[in-house]
């Protein structure tokens, strides 16, 4: 679609089990917002929505472990959820919920359509059920043995390992992650959308149509979907809480939350058309209106093929021009972890770092994982605010801000003659709009940022070579012109900046005193215009786009991660149970005596075993270990230890090892020798 009408842009509905953090914001919600932005800046008439996805079973167990209402669970989160998008400038046109009734009517109304008219399977099958919380399992209470690669902490409805999505009674070894307990089968009924029936026309329509356009991560992760045969899908599920299924028969049951969330976004393009005045229907069923999904990789199944799916049969809705789902985001080596804090979550940056808004939108979009997946690191962060934006961006507008407020009392000065490097460097600035625009049309937001980075070079580089402060002593009428070429490309700045940079592009234009009205600059004025801040037009004050971020800052950081790590060390340990109980008796049948290593090699072919020499004051004996992983042989020679002595000998690799060493571990599986506290305690006694 060459020239839409209007752009529906519908970013991925955050589920409210807990706030946003850094990987969500790389993932969907800045490269959206980017998007968004651009094309109002263009012109465009854009609808950007969202919400909170509020069903679901990851709400039910989480209020159940803190003892509250599931309703409770998303008040909370669907608050510091919100706040926090608008704090940080993420500028959704309506940021909804599906808990709102207007969703409820919505959702409901799109399952009777497709219900009344026979789109449905209606089956009953065999599902998981808890004979102890008398309930059927369903999507994430249950959880086993992936059936595809063998992870064995799969939840029943994806494995979050490989991706791939199955039923809760296809996993290995299931087990109810209510209480723990081997789930028994029990009959029950559902409604299916026959996927199988759409698989020809969603393999031409997007493995044929968009094979030029769409993301490879995209097309291929569909491609790999479709090659291994669509199944029916159930979309309704045994809950109480959710939307209940609008017919007869259906008591008891809810709509399953991946039918009703993708339909939060058209619930919530409802409630801005009722808060607005304004036809929603348009955005959604006018085959002008060019539709984008952003997600996570994660979402690409549910909006490259069930939502398409559950839109085609439906029959009046248009169907999506792209997905440009991104890879995902790490955190200091580590994948991001709702469950184990270890993540960067939004509203505490917000608290960390104020009025830093812009600097977390750079980072993360000069790093997003368009095509892999990328790693955030606060030295890298720390990296891109000091040496992109203070020292290249905050640099060239302070020059020149102060420069003009030193030379001309902040008046914008009238121009001479123009050179040859003048011409070109105007020329250049007219073309980065064009050169922007087009990485962010392509859905590259990571070109598009450095683009906007060198822009700021090119006006450094011009202030570099001319240098106005030495010539303003020789030829003042040459530095009035330097001078007002160096303001256009601050004004270009303060409209190409806008979509990455919000809040820094309104301080500049602030500081430029540029309109913000009907008369404001647009992307194309900068592409046309060959003035954009006229001559004798009154400028404001210096002041600092940017600041330094010390690395005090970052070591506190560093600090919080390193104390999240060690208290899930702490809580995640398990520890062995107690063995059964023993007498006395039984305990006095151990010789457990103090002894020293001698020698220490590495048994070949064998990478856990050391082959040791310990003297053990009653003799000097060989026992083979199987700490090779965590020490080497030099190590531990002259290394007090504790020696079981009098354990049958038994043969490893061939060789005969006369005793145990005994050890422990710490919470990450390192080996730590068991030793006597004084290390003049003799070879042979006794320990007791």
């Amino acid at each position: 679609m060459d020239t839409p009408k209007r752009y529906t842009i519908t970013a991925a509905l955050p589920y409210t089990n807990g706030p946003v953090h850094i990987g969500h914001l790389a993932g969907v919600y800045v490269p959206a917002d980017i998007y968004a932005r651009y094309l109002r800046n263009t012109g465009n008439d854009v609808l950007y929505i969202c919400g909170s996805d509020e069903h679901g079973v990851p709400i039910t167990l989480k209020a159940k472990k803190e003892g509250v209402t599931p309703q409770d669970i998303v008040d909370k989160y669907h608050a510091i959820i919100k706040n926090s998008f608008e704090e940080f400038g993420i500028s959704f046109d309506n940021y909804s919920r599906t808990s709102a009734q207007v969703h409820h009517e919505t959702a409901s109304a799109f399952f009777k359509k497709l219900y009344d008219e026979g789109k449905f399977i209606e089956e009953t099958t065999e599902q998981l059920y808890d004979e102890e919380a008398k309930q059927f399992l369903a999507d994430r209470f249950v959880v086993g043995t992936c059936p595809k690669c063998g992870n064995e902490e799969s939840y029943g409805d994806q494995c979050e390992s490989c991706g791939t999505s199955h039923n809760a009674t296809d996993l290995i070894k299931p087990k109810s992650a209510i209480t723990g307990n081997i789930p028994s089968k029990k009959e029950t009924k559902h409604w299916y959308l026959p996927l199988d029936k759409y698989e020809g026309w969603l393999r031409e329509w997007i493995v044929e149509g968009h094979k030029n356009d769409w993301k490879t991560n995209v097309l291929g992760q569909v491609k790999s979907w479709l090659d291994d045969g669509l199944k029916p899908r159930a979309v309704t599920r045994d809950l109480d809480w959710g939307i209940p299924v609008p017919v007869e028969g259906a008591e008891g049951k809810v709509l399953y939350v991946w039918f009703d969330a993708p339909i939060g976004y058209i619930s919530s393009t409802k409630e801005w058309a009722q808060k607005t005045g304004k036809n929603w229907e348009p955005y959604w069923k006018d085959k002008n209106t060019k539709l984008i999904h952003f997600i996570g990789k994660d979402n690409i199944v549910f909006h490259c093929i069930i939502f398409p799916a559950m839109l085609k049969a439906e029959g009046s809705f248009i169907l999506p021009e792209n997905v440009p789902a991104n890879e995902f985001l790490n955190l200091e080596g580590n994948k991001i972890s709702t469950s184990k804090n270890w993540a960067v979550w939004l509203h505490e940056y917000l608290e960390d770092f104020p009025n830093k808004q812009d600097v977390l939108r750079y980072a993360l979009t000069a790093n997003a994982p368009e095509t892999k997946d990328n790693d955030f690191t606060w030295k890298d962060f720390q990296a891109r605010n000091n040496n992109e934006l203070v020292a290249i961006f905050g640099n060239f507008i302070n020059r020149v801000v102060v420069l003009t407020n030193k030379y001309y009392n902040g008046i914008v000065p009238t121009p001479n003659e123009f050179t040859s490097i003048d011409n070109e460097t105007l020329e250049k600035l007219q073309k980065f709009p064009s050169i922007i625009g087009s990485s962010i049309e392509r859905y590259r937001f990571r070109e598009a940022s450095q683009e906007l980075i060198n822009l700021a070079r090119l006006g450094n580089k011009y202030l570099a070579d001319a240098e106005p402060w030495k010539l303003v002593k020789t030829d003042t009428e040459r530095v009035k012109t330097i001078m007002y070429v160096a303001l256009q490309i601050a004004a270009g700045l303060a409209v190409l900046a806008e979509p990455f940079l919000p809040f820094t592009a309104t301080k500049l234009k602030e500081i430029l005193r540029l309109p913000s009205t009907k008369e404001a600059l647009s992307w194309s004025s900068v592409a046309q215009n060959n003035t954009l801040i006229k001559e004798n037009h009154q400028i404001g004050k210096a002041e600092l786009l940017f600041a330094k971020i010390e690395d005090q800052e970052i070591q506190k950081q560093l600090d919080k991660l390193a104390a999240t790590k060690l208290k899930n060390e702490v809580e995640n340990k398990t520890v062995v149970p107690q063995k059964e109980t023993i007498e006395f008796t039984d305990f006095t049948k151990l010789d457990i005596r103090v002894g020293t290593i001698l020698e220490a090699v590495k048994i070949p072919k064998a990478k856990k075993l050391l082959q040791l020499k310990v003297d053990v004051g009653i003799d000097t004996r060989t026992i083979v270990s199987g700490i090779a992983e965590t020490f080497k042989p030099e190590e531990i020679i002259g290394r007090k230890v504790i020696v079981l002595v009098n354990l049958a000998p038994r043969k490893l690799r061939g060789v005969e090892s006369q005793g145990m060493i005994l050890m422990t571990e710490t919470p990450e599986g390192k080996l730590v020798f068991i030793a006597p506290e004084n290390d003049s305690v003799s070879n042979g006694e006794q320990v007791s």
